[in-house]
């Protein structure tokens, strides 16, 4: 049973492990050239490398994801109304929910899509190095030659791009590296999920079952990175905390540029807009938009003002008598 299931496990990780070494070796041949092959900062900016590539491609996911979190924050207070209306019959909220989440074109679960599909990745790389460093094995297109220089590569002659703190034995030197990282990869989750709740969120959202679940993972995901962390190779941790810089710059990008309205990164955004606009001698379209509302309310009221007074119908005694003054 055992056999089987690690038949299975080789046969759905092979593919990953030609995919990440194919890049990974790849921009080691590329920085070999002008870097020592063996060195351990050559493999390390690989890993940096095929970092970056992993992440570029899963850009049109982050894209989604922000999309998703974005609908998400601004249908909670419809989410909250039905809540209150269908409190009492959980299939109704249910189905009253999904339908929501349908109608406006919102996946409750897109928000995890980039870490999940990051996981495989990550364990690709964590076990390629792991496995180098232990048996020297070689794994898609890392042969057996790289397989031994990967899992021997060293940081400045002394701290292995396989060492982790667990299994430093003893030596300072991995322990402080690997600490570092750890709080770095630590730091860089809370501060990321942590931006995007104080800037991208409005404020009747941060009350909600959503923004509870929010602040769960602000609190819950860098304990289980802290907690893990100490046993990934420094390599692996290379790998994380710079997914986690990259996730911090494109989610700083796009809440900067286009944030969820009513949030108080929309506020920022509106008023750069008018100071721009200030500059140049001119209206932003929130501007315009706020003179065109209020011209029409100016109009209505003018309007209502200026009603007209029908004539009164006179009565034949009134009309004679009138003739008679004439």
């Amino acid at each position: 049973m055992l056999d089987f299931f690690g038949t299975i496990g080789g046969a759905i990780m092979t593919p990953l492990y030609y995919a990440v070494s194919f890049v990974l070796v790849g921009f080691h041949r590329a920085l070999s050239t002008f870097m020592d092959p063996a060195g351990g900062l050559t493999w390390v900016l690989s890993i940096v490398g095929l970092t970056l590539v992993i992440r570029t491609a899963l850009i049109p996911l982050f894209v989604k994801q922000i999309k998703s979190s974005r609908n998400m924050q601004l249908i909670q207070p419809k989410v909250r109304e039905l809540q209150k209306k269908y409190g009492h019959d959980r299939e109704k909220l249910a189905q009253e929910t999904m339908k929501l989440y349908k109608d406006s074109g919102t996946n409750p679960f897109a928000s995890c899509l980039p870490i999940l599909l990051q996981m495989p990745i990550f364990l690709a790389l964590f076990r390629m190095l792991d496995q180098a460093a232990r048996k020297e094995k070689a794994h898609g297109f890392l042969d057996e030659g790289l397989a031994k220089q990967f899992g021997q590569a060293s940081l400045f002659d002394r701290i292995p791009v396989s060492g982790t703190f667990l299994n430093a034995d003893g030596q300072v030197g991995i322990m402080v590296v690997a600490a570092i990282l750890v709080l770095g990869m630590t730091a860089t989750t809370f501060l990321t999920q942590r931006q995007l709740m104080s800037k991208n969120m409005p404020a009747d959202a941060l009350s909600g079952p959503y923004a509870q679940q929010q602040k769960m993972l602000l609190y819950v995901l860098p304990v289980v990175f802290a907690v893990g962390g100490v046993a990934f190779p420094i390599g692996v941790l290379v790998y994380w905390t710079v997914s986690n810089l990259w996730t911090m710059c494109q989610q700083f990008y796009v809440i900067r540029n286009n944030p969820a309205p009513g949030t108080p990164a929309a506020e920022a955004k509106e008023q750069r807009d008018r100071a721009k606009a200030e500059k140049k001698g001119l209206k932003t379209p929130a501007q315009l938009e706020e003179e065109r509302i209020a011209a029409e309310a100016e109009a209505k009221r003018a309007e209502q003002s200026q009603t007209r007074v029908q004539p009164q119908r006179q009565t034949k005694a009134q009309r004679t008598k009138s003739k008679k003054k004439r």
